[in-house]
């Protein structure tokens, strides 16, 4: 094994320029949502030039539509395939999933840039730009991993399936088409911004709307009407204590360094059309945490009977009941034990290259690795370069050494997991 170890090493560390190159050309493709075609012609030129076995498709929304797992406000995917390349083993070992999502969030407010959101601009070891950290750098590394792998004349067991998917930051459409579409493996890998930790549970969420009603009335006899906002109060505290009951209940060691595990996010309010009039409708939207051991569905349940306890304390809204719609993005929580052996090798492996055990927590986000565990039935950690508190922000970047290291580590955990011939 060390052999092989060390004609991966080598490979690696004399293509940092090339790899960065690559990194830098997947940035510049802007692939936000519905414009993932040309960041994925790039996926597949690589993948062809690996020799991987190639699957390309569109999404068929009619084929995924009925499945509870799926969610997604987008009318069709026509134009935007997903990716999948597989290194065929020679049998005999674990099979393994090297998940990466190619679409990216919109760039926000341009003033907020320094540099163009996609000029992937190199500069004191960092790449800059949209996608650099979520997650084109995670990408970057499975294939450079992949890469050495096969150019260092290593023959796996294992198959290695490496996906490129579309729509998971608005809910996962693309891995569950994958898994939908008979993609599963022992385990499996996403390189998400992990800040180089492990996680191998991660919270899921789901968006919520909460319309509450009022009376219209004049401003100046506001006593003749009921303002919506004002009730709305009373559901924005009900909301606060029931994030601190539901908090109170996680015990997880991999969450004590997260000050609130499955957050409860008021996002958007919105009330009233007119300064002098009483607003008879209140609209809430958030973000509800789902921890890894629970259904959506037992989360909803309580968000629902919450709404409901609030109400019955109110002449109004026992009269007006507040209705709760689950809407736009839902990620499934992922859950594996921390002494699962694909930790196990990860851990050893990130041991070997870095001198040191990493950090293992659990995440404070969701990933397409809910879908993968819960669907699919898939041991997943999310383990990746990127610089977490940079995603989705203005002048996001990577440290490219880390994507380099996280190539090596990847690279070591599959010839562990996999098996050579």
């Amino acid at each position: 094994m060390e052999g092989e170890l060390r004609k991966v090493k080598e490979y690696i560390c004399t293509h940092k320029i090339k790899g960065a190159e690559y990194l830098q050309r997947l940035v510049q493709e802007g692939s936000v949502r519905g414009r993932e075609s040309s960041a994925q012609a790039i996926i597949i030129e690589k993948c062809r030039e690996l020799g991987l076995k190639m699957d390309i498709w569109e999404l068929d929304k009619k084929e995924l539509i009925d499945h509870p797992a799926f969610c997604s406000d987008r009318g069709e995917f026509a134009g935007n395939p997903n990716v999948v390349g597989v290194l065929a083993g020679t049998g005999g070992g674990k099979s393994l999933i090297l998940n990466g999502h190619i679409d990216v969030v919109p760039v926000g407010d341009l003033s907020s840039w320094e540099h163009d959101p996609f000029s992937g601009l190199i500069k004191d070891g960092k790449l800059y730009g949209r996608g650099s950290t979520d997650m084109k750098g995670g990408t970057v590394s499975i294939l450079l991993a992949m890469e050495a792998i096969i150019h260092s004349g290593i023959r796996l067991k294992g198959d290695v399936i490496f996906q490129s998917v579309i729509e998971e930051e608005s809910g996962g459409a693309g891995t569950l088409a994958a898994v939908l579409r008979g993609y599963k493996a022992d385990g499996a890998i996403i390189p998400e911004p992990t800040n180089m930790k492990l996680f191998p549970k991660q919270q899921g969420s789901m968006w919520f709307r909460i319309n509450v009603k009022g009376k219209q009335a004049h401003g100046g006899t506001r006593y003749e009407g009921v303002s919506a906002i004002e009730k709305a109060e009373q559901l924005l505290r009900g909301i606060r204590e029931l994030e601190t009951k539901r908090n109170q209940h996680i015990k997880d060691p991999l969450f004590a360094s997260i000050p609130i595990p499955i957050p409860i996010n008021i996002g958007r309010i919105h009330s009233g059309d007119w300064p002098s009039s009483v607003p008879d409708l209140a609209v809430i939207e958030g973000r509800m945490g789902v921890a890894p051991e629970e259904t959506t569905e037992e989360a909803k349940q309580q968000m629902e009977e919450m709404v409901q306890k609030v109400a019955k304390l109110d002449q109004w809204l026992k009269d007006n009941p507040p209705n709760v719609e689950w809407f736009g993005a839902r990620w499934l929580p992922g859950d594996l034990e921390v002494d699962h052996e694909l930790v196990s090798v990860l851990q050893k492996s990130f041991e070997q290259v870095k001198g040191n055990l990493p950090v293992i927590e659990a995440s404070p986000w969701a990933t397409d690795g809910g879908i993968l565990n819960k669907v699919g039935g898939v041991p997943v950690v999310v383990f990746g370069p990127g610089v977490t508190k940079m995603a989705h922000d203005a002048n996001e970047y990577i440290i490219l050494e880390d994507v380099f290291e996280t190539a090596e580590i990847i690279a070591l955990a599959i010839l562990n997991w996999c098996g050579i011939e």
